[in-house]
Parts: structure tokens; C-alpha cells; sequence
């Protein structure tokens, strides 16, 4: 039987390469041998402010990178989470078993208390953790592809399954997380020794998914590299290395290679080179994006809530019962 995966996506800042060479890319594999739920995290979004009418258009646009990237709704299941509402009732049930302690552990809960101190924080930011949880177990998900950085939310997810499952009877699957290596190594191109972030302060950190030709280009030659000149694939030269990861997992070379094929040349001939393969990539991607219609994303949603809500309605009658809730149906 194929395992099921669930992995997710707010709908805020602006998707970059990094996004999609640390997630998307994966998904686009894992689907063809997974029974993949993707989903469009709005929910998680609102933990800090959105403008209500920009949100919608991102969860669109959103909806819109995945087609044109390669999520088949076929093979997988794609829906806004907001539009299947056990998500929030699991969450509070789960919140009802988590201890304080546990999400005042949590890293970005631990940096924005420490920077901006609790009294700034809403409670959302603190408990979402729970809510990322109940998206994961409500789906009884096998496998999710996750990052470096959210790894601990996977075992505090593994931790309430666990803690549910003894105080109630066998109810939730224990779900493994899938590394992306490949997420990994997508560093800041102002920056590399912090990630791609699409919720960076400067355009200059990334390349959005969005971003034209000429922008691609201006951004990759503003990008920091290492002292020297030489081209090689170094721990030593981490901002190098960085671009060079990018250069290969476009072009689908051993890093290594690229490197070789710049021998006596310098990082205006490799930036040139990084630049071309970056643009032949997002052409095609946009012109496949262009064409994708906002009736046509909805269509999908709308089967994808259905599917996804359909699932998820069975697992909470399940879990009410083992609550103690008293059935209304």
C-alpha cells in the first residue's frame, strides 16, 4: 500500500528557489509513489498579521506555483486548510495535551520571545505547533517531508500521537519525517549562512519564483561570494558553495563538475553561466503559471476539501468518541 504524506505551504512572502528546490521538487517525486496530500497552510499564515485581501491572492497564487511546478491533483490531493475545519478542532483537543513548557521550547517561539519579549507575542505563535500536529495526524500521515528547521515540530507531533494514543487506545499513526538534504543547502544570496528566506527583509536574499529575466539577473550578480577568484566547490567558500548547489540541482550536475567547467575562469563568467540556467528554468515554470486560471485552481481546491474533508471527518468521529464527546449524529 502506498504511505501517505502531507506537507504544507503558508501563504505569505514570496515562493523562491528555495522553496521549490527544498520542497516542491521533492513533492513533485514523492507523489508518483505516495499517496501525497498537499496542502495551503492559511491558517498558520494568520499567527502574524495579513492583509485579508492579499492572503487570498497568495493562497491563489500559491494553488497556481504548485500546478505549474508539477503537484498533479491525479496523484495528489490539494486544498487550502482553512476549507476542512477538523484542522481546528483537532488542535484544540491536541492543545489540551500539550504542556507549556514543550512549545516554549520551540525555536521560533524561543527567537521572537527573546527579540520582541512575550508580552508582544500572540498566543498563536506560541500554539501552532499543536495546529501543524493536528494537520499531520488528522490525515493518519505516514511520512512528511520537512526541513532541518522543522524537525523538532515533528516530534512534538510524534510526542502528542504518542501521549493521545496512551490515554486513549490506538487512534493516530506515528508519522516519520523525510529530510530534504537538498532544502538544506539553499542559503540567502545576501547571506549564506542563513536560509532562503521568502520572508527576508531584502529582495536580494532570493530568487522568487516570480521574478523575471532581467531581475534574476541583477540579483545574481549582487550576490555575496567568497574572497578569491578560483571556482570550487568548498566548505571554505560557503557562499560559492551555495550558488553552486543552486547551478547544479537546475541543471541536474555534481557540483563538483560546474566547478570544473570554470577552470581559469572567474565568478563574472560563473555568475553569467548560474544566471542563464536560473532563467531557462523559470520561463517555461512562469509560462506554465501564466496559463493556469483562478476558476481552474478553484475547481482543484474544491475536489481537494471534499477528498481531504471527507478524511478528516472520519478520523475526528473516531477521535470525539474516544474523547467522551456525546455524538450529535
Amino acid at each position: 500500500m502506498k504511505k501517505r504524506l502531507f506537507s504544507g505551504v503558508q501563504p505569505s512572502g514570496n515562493l523562491h528557489l528555495g522553496n521549490y528546490l527544498g520542497a516542491i521538487k521533492q513533492w513533485v517525486e514523492l507523489q508518483k509513489d505516495n499517496e501525497a496530500m498537499f496542502c495551503i497552510v492559511d491558517l498558520h499564515a494568520i499567527t502574524v498579521p495579513q492583509d485579508p485581501a492579499e492572503l487570498r491572492k497568495k493562497t491563489l497564487e500559491i494553488a497556481k506555483i504548485y500546478l505549474a511546478a508539477g503537484i498533479d491533483p491525479g496523484k495528489a490531493t490539494l486544498f487550502v486548510q482553512s476549507h476542512v475545519k477538523e484542522h481546528t478542532e483537532l488542535a484544540w483537543i491536541l492543545n489540551t495535551l500539550t504542556k507549556i513548557a514543550e512549545l516554549e521550547r520551540m525555536t521560533q517561539f524561543k527567537d521572537k520571545s527573546q527579540k520582541d519579549g512575550k508580552e508582544g507575542i500572540g498566543a498563536g505563535l506560541l500554539t501552532y505547533p499543536t495546529l501543524m500536529a493536528a494537520d499531520i495526524l488528522l490525515y493518519d500521515t505516514a511520512v512528511v517531508p520537512v526541513g532541518k528547521d522543522q524537525s523538532q515540530h515533528i516530534e512534538l507531533t510524534r510526542t502528542l500521537a504518542k501521549r493521545f494514543n496512551d490515554r486513549f487506545g490506538e487512534m493516530f499513526v506515528i508519522p516519520e519525517g523525510k529530510l530534504s538534504k537538498e532544502g538544506a543547502l539553499i542559503m540567502g544570496l545576501d547571506d549564506p549562512t542563513k536560509k532562503m528566506s521568502k520572508s527576508a527583509t531584502s529582495e536580494y536574499n532570493y530568487i522568487a519564483l516570480t521574478d523575471d529575466a532581467e531581475t534574476v539577473k541583477k540579483k545574481i550578480k549582487k550576490a555575496v561570494t567568497d574572497s578569491g577568484s578560483e571556482i570550487v566547490y568548498a566548505d571554505e567558500k560557503p557562499a560559492l558553495k551555495n550558488l553552486l548547489n543552486i547551478y547544479a540541482l537546475l541543471s541536474n550536475k555534481k557540483p563538483e563538475v560546474i566547478a570544473g567547467e570554470y577552470v581559469g575562469k572567474g565568478y563574472s563568467d560563473f555568475k553569467n553561466g548560474l544566471a542563464e540556467v536560473i532563467v531557462n528554468f523559470l520561463a517555461p515554470f512562469q509560462a506554465r503559471l501564466k496559463n493556469i486560471s483562478d476558476e481552474e485552481v478553484l475547481v482543484v481546491l474544491k475536489a481537494g476539501a471534499e477528498k481531504a474533508g471527507s478524511l478528516a471527518e472520519q478520523k475526528m468521529r473516531q477521535v470525539r468518541e474516544r474523547v467522551g464527546f456525546l455524538a450529535n449524529y
